[in-house]
């Protein structure tokens, strides 16, 4: 039902220009049940090739660039301009926000993401519990996400003993967004969120374990740390000496 009444809204309007940006074969799915010129990245530019075969346009980008400069090349070229200067996210209503509150720039709390999709990204719970102990030495409380049963259970077990942490239940994405706005950092696993932080100007460190920074590197105005590769996690030494600089900041 659910996914009927999506394809009515999608098939309700006729669009000058629908522009897939993930060139997976989920996304071209969507992008199928559109009206109007379907662009996309070409053959050997898609993470997915299949799903080119969807597009009216395709559009040939370097396949081993940062994902943030793929993207607006392929924007460009779908619209006709040329980026320049440093990407705008368009988040700054939600810096905005946190200023009004009185929380921005030196925040007294952190925002924590450990847990992810697929078991081979975590990272040690002896190695967090390090850089949670050296968050809370700062006097910073803890904002720890959690999306479901199994996350939750998860953060509950990494806070256990500290005084001042909290895990943070099922927020939506603007909410989640309000409250990195007004960290004073955040220190995640590779993940939407992290990358959401980076976005929003907060100092934030990503931890890689089976993704290389090399495609999708942590991207925004403060300082950001994207430790580790596929395969080849960071030491807790590394992430402690971010989490310093990071402070500092």
């Amino acid at each position: 039902m659910e996914r009927r009444a999506l394809n009515e809204r999608l098939r309700s309007v006729r669009y000058d220009v629908v522009l897939d940006m993930q060139a997976l074969l989920k996304s071209a799915w969507l992008v199928r049940q559109t009206h109007g010129e379907k662009h996309g990245l070409d053959w050997k530019s898609a993470r997915e090739p299949l799903a080119s075969l969807f597009y009216d346009v395709r559009h040939k980008v370097e396949f081993w660039q940062p994902a943030v400069i793929r993207q607006r090349a392929l924007a460009g070229l779908t619209f006709g301009y040329t980026p320049s200067g440093a990407p705008d996210f368009g988040l700054q209503a939600f810096a905005r926000h946190a200023r009004s509150l009185g929380m921005a720039d030196r925040s007294d709390y952190a925002v924590i993401m450990p847990s992810a999709s697929r078991p081979d990204k975590l990272w040690p719970e002896a190695d967090w519990r390090a850089v949670l102990g050296r968050l809370t030495q700062e006097g910073c409380r803890l904002r720890v996400l959690a999306g479901n049963d199994q996350e939750a259970e998860r953060a509950r077990q990494l806070i256990s003993g500290v005084d001042g942490a909290e895990v943070v239940w099922r927020m939506d994405l603007t909410s989640i967004a309000r409250l990195l706005a007004g960290s004073r950092l955040m220190v995640g696993l590779d993940s939407g969120l992290t990358h959401l932080s980076a976005a929003l100007g907060r100092p934030t460190i990503g931890i890689y374990r089976a993704s290389t920074p090399v495609r999708t590197p942590l991207v925004g105005d403060a300082y950001t740390a994207s430790l580790g590769d596929r395969g080849a996690p960071p030491s807790r030494e590394v992430v402690l000496a971010a989490v310093e600089q990071a402070l500092a900041a």
